[in-house]
C-alpha cells in the first residue's frame, strides 16, 4: 500500500533523526520543518522526509503564539535534559564544607566542599525528573507506570533529608504525603 498523503507536523513535535538523532521541529516553512537536534543545532528537513522516526506527533496549527512556542520549548528541553535549571544552595552553605569522619580515628577524614555535594544532589533531583517523563511517555500500561511512580516517589521522600541545603522551598525534594 503506497500512500503519497503526508502529515504534516506541528511545532513541538518530536523526531528521531537516523543521522541527526533527537530532535524537536521548531518552526515550519512552506515545504520544510526547522528541527532542533540535540547535538546539532537547528537544520531544515524536507516535509516530505521519510526516514526519520516520528516519537510524538502534535498537530500543525495556523499560528502559533509565541507564548506556545515558548511553552514547548521548555518542555522538550526538561524532556531532553538540556534545560539548566537554576537551583540556588542556602546562603549560610557558601563556601562551606562537608566532612566525613570515619568512627576509627586512624583514618583521615574526607572533606568535600558543599556546593560539589550540592550540585551532585541537584543531578540527582533532574535525572530522576527524566526518568519520570520518559516513564510518564512510555508504552507501558498505566498500572506499570503508576508501580514505577510509586518508587520515584519513595526516592524522593529519601532525599528530603537535603532540603536544608536548598535556598528556596519550591526547589526542595518532595515525597508522598502521609
Amino acid at each position: 500500500m503506497t500512500d503519497t498523503t503526508v502529515e504534516i507536523l506541528g511545532v513541538g513535535s518530536r523526531i528521531n533523526h537516523p543521522a541527526y538523532g533527537d530532535g524537536v521541529i521548531v518552526r515550519l516553512n512552506k515545504a520544510a520543518y526547522d528541527v532542533c537536534f540535540m547535538t546539532y543545532g537547528v537544520k531544515m528537513v524536507a516535509k516530505d522526509y521519510s526516514k526519520w522516526e516520528v516519537i510524538e506527533a502534535l498537530p500543525a496549527e495556523a499560528t502559533v503564539t509565541f507564548t506556545e512556542a515558548e511553552r514547548s520549548l521548555m518542555k522538550i528541553l526538561r524532556t531532553w535534559n538540556a534545560s539548566n535549571e537554576t537551583v540556588e544552595l542556602g546562603d549560610k552553605w557558601d563556601d562551606g564544607t562537608m566532612v566525613l569522619q570515619p568512627k576509627d580515628p586512624s583514618y583521615k577524614p574526607k572533606e568535600i566542599p558543599i556546593d560539589t555535594f550540592f550540585h551532585k544532589i541537584v543531578m540527582v533531583r533532574d535525572r530522576l525528573r527524566v526518568m519520570e517523563q520518559r516513564i510518564n511517555s512510555s508504552k507501558l500500561t498505566d498500572e506499570e507506570k503508576v508501580n514505577l511512580q510509586q518508587y520515584i516517589t519513595r526516592i524522593y521522600g529519601s532525599l528530603t533529608t537535603f532540603n536544608v541545603l536548598f535556598k528556596y522551598k519550591e526547589d526542595h525534594f518532595k515525597g508522598s504525603k502521609s
